[in-house]
């Protein structure tokens, strides 16, 4: 390989190729990783394969005479901005708010090399450097702040990022499909703000006396205003299950919300990729490495976790409460083909550091591949923001066959000696209903991947005990995990196996009262746990338990919710996480009593 093979990040590299100007500038807070996992690779790669030139400035510095962001000149027909593969904030800081010492996303995994709120500050940089030049925001942390959000660190609501950020346009979700369509309208003539009517994208208009609103194709839902958002707790919370339903519809109405002097203009959604659509932003020529500009600089954490990785799918339709996939990736899932998915494992039994094994080989839910409505017509009216939860829809189609075959497929690979699943599996998706003919290859699954594709641990995700808590998560009831150790416990003896399953939990999330903490802690101890795998609660922008959090209302009950806010409050439900610890067990046995749970004290602490 040589320089020309990554898309250029220096004026050397735009000179090698006898380039006096670029078409679009991206801008990104993350190292640039030519691979598909890495959002700013996938754009300009796009972008390039539609015949652009494009030019990345990864993690400018912002804090000097800005040169970095000057080096390739004004480009021909817009600046693209990510904050990077996180929202800046949750890159940044713990659940206490405590300043992170490292970043996944920075070579030698330094910190302090973006921003925060990156997207607004890169955004308003390139406005005074270039004020006629359009600026288009995108990636996780534009898509997800694009209407009214609770920001945890500011706490306080904020209005949409493009009336801070200053932006023209932006893309929400994954916007390979939109960013093409905007870079043609631009490379055609049109003005940035008559670019009004491409899906996905998101925009302020300014309101004047008499102004009719942007015409569109689709019907218009309108929000309540940013104002009235502040005004009242409970408008905001009832305005957050209107964006979600929408955002989660095949067919979508277009949003609007008054912020201020302007109108807010959310378009619906593309509809889910094509098989052939994923399949073309995967097979594009990414070198699958970081560029060699940082070859001396140390590993980029995020890279060393998926470089011989692949991902089969996007999109879930699992719908957890604190959980940003559906929101910014959508609830039905677009599946690569086989071809296309062995095309890159192959590319990865090829890279000159693979030793045999390939560390995952999932998605968003690993075991999602391929798994869509059986009458997708009636997917067209739907409206759940989950379709297996509180029960899996009839209509889903749950087949685990497809995703079996592929498994096979890659194990024949004479250079692949193991693939292992790294992705959290779904497992009420083949646990809740039953399965004897074995047509949806439920049993086969398990087995299989329990002999060929867990490397000693195998880590799911029940997240709590409590039934309630677990309902509002929009997770399955404690029981189905019950069930799935007895399962596992057995296929482990059936093959004489040594695999471990590691269980994920969560403390503080709304609905999650003390009592269910010393609940938990009861019931992971009665399976013989003493857990490791576990958070905090974070609220992010745009999740159901964020709004909960916020608000103290249900969306979509609108009926008031416990949450568990001041650091104490916290610290407290975190300690029943560690009841073994020999610093929490006297906090623990006077909390038991101060809640009337006297009687677990034996449960816990007997030998």
């Amino acid at each position: 390989m040589n320089l020309l093979d990554w898309l250029p990040i220096t004026k050397k590299e735009t000179d090698l190729r006898g380039w006096g100007e670029v078409d679009v500038v991206i801008i990104t807070g993350d190292a640039y990783v030519d691979h598909p996992a890495f959002g700013a690779a996938v754009i300009g790669r796009v972008l390039e394969h539609h015949g652009y030139k494009v030019a990345l400035i990864p993690q400018p510095n912002w804090r000097d005479d800005l040169r970095d962001f000057k080096k390739f000149g004004k480009p021909r027909l817009f600046f693209g901005i990510s904050a990077g593969a996180m929202d800046s904030m949750v890159n940044h800081y713990t659940a206490n708010k405590r300043l992170r010492s490292n970043d996944a996303y920075t070579p030698g995994g330094e910190a302090g090399f973006r921003p925060d709120y990156a997207t607004i500050t890169y955004s308003n940089i390139l406005k005074k450097l270039y004020p006629d030049t359009p600026v288009i925001i995108g990636g996780i942390e534009a898509s997800l702040r694009r209407v009214t959000h609770y920001d945890y660190w500011a706490d306080e609501l904020k209005p949409s990022i493009m009336f801070d950020s200053k932006a023209d346009l932006g893309v929400y979700g994954m916007g390979e499909l939109g960013i093409v369509e905007i870079a043609k309208a631009l490379d055609e003539g049109k003005k940035i703000d008559e670019i009004t009517n491409v899906p996905q994208t998101f925009f302020l208009k300014k309101k004047t006396v008499g102004t009719r609103l942007v015409t569109s194709e689709w019907n218009d839902l309108r929000l309540a205003s940013h104002e009235d958002c502040l005004k009242d707790k409970k408008t905001y919370a009832s305005n957050f299950k209107n964006v979600e339903i929408e955002s989660n519809k095949k067919k979508a109405n277009r949003l609007l919300q008054d912020v201020g002097d302007y109108t807010l203009y959310i378009n619906p959604p593309y509809p889910t990729m094509t098989e052939s659509q994923i399949d073309a932003s995967f097979d594009l020529p990414y070198t699958r490495l970081p560029h060699p500009k940082y070859a001396k600089r140390g590993v980029i954490p995020a890279y060393e976790m998926i470089r011989h990785s692949v991902n089969i799918h996007r999109g879930c339709f699992g719908g957890c409460a604190f959980c940003t996939i559906s929101a910014h990736q959508g609830k039905f899932v677009a599946s690569r083909s086989k071809a296309s998915v062995m095309k890159e494992v192959k590319q990865v039994t090829e890279m000159e550091d693979f030793k045999g094994y390939i560390s995952d080989l999932g998605g968003p839910s690993a075991n999602m591949y391929r798994m869509k409505g059986k009458d997708e017509s009636l997917c067209e009216k739907c409206i759940r923001p989950t379709c297996i939860q509180p029960n899996i829809c009839k209509n889903l189609d749950t087949n685990h066959h497809p995703l079996i075959e592929l498994y096979k497929e890659v194990d024949k690979l004479p250079k692949v000696k193991k693939a292992t699943i790294g992705s959290g599996i779904r497992y009420d998706l083949f646990l809740t209903n039953e399965d004897p003919s074995g047509k949806l290859g439920y049993d086969e699954y398990f087995e299989q991947l329990m002999q060929r594709h867990v490397s000693g641990r195998l880590k799911v995700a029940p997240e709590h005990s409590s039934d309630e808590v677990l309902r509002l998560m929009r997770k399955p009831s404690f029981n189905l995990f019950v069930k799935l150790k007895k399962k596992f416990d057995k296929v482990n003896e059936k093959y004489h196996l040594n695999q471990q399953l590691i269980p994920y939990f969560i403390s503080s999330h709304p609905a999650c009262t003390l009592t269910d903490m010393a609940e938990l802690a009861v019931k992971t101890k009665e399976l013989g746990y003493k857990l490791e795998q576990v958070q905090d609660f974070t609220p992010t922008p745009m999740t159901l338990a964020t709004e909960i959090y916020y608000s103290g209302y249900d969306p979509y009950s609108l009926k008031p919710v416990f949450v568990a806010k001041t650091k104490q409050e916290k610290l407290d439900q975190q300690r029943f996480f560690f009841w073994y610890k020999p610093e929490n067990r006297q906090y623990v046995k006077n909390a038991l009593r101060k809640i009337g749970k006297a009687l677990w004290i034996d449960k816990l602490f007997r030998n």
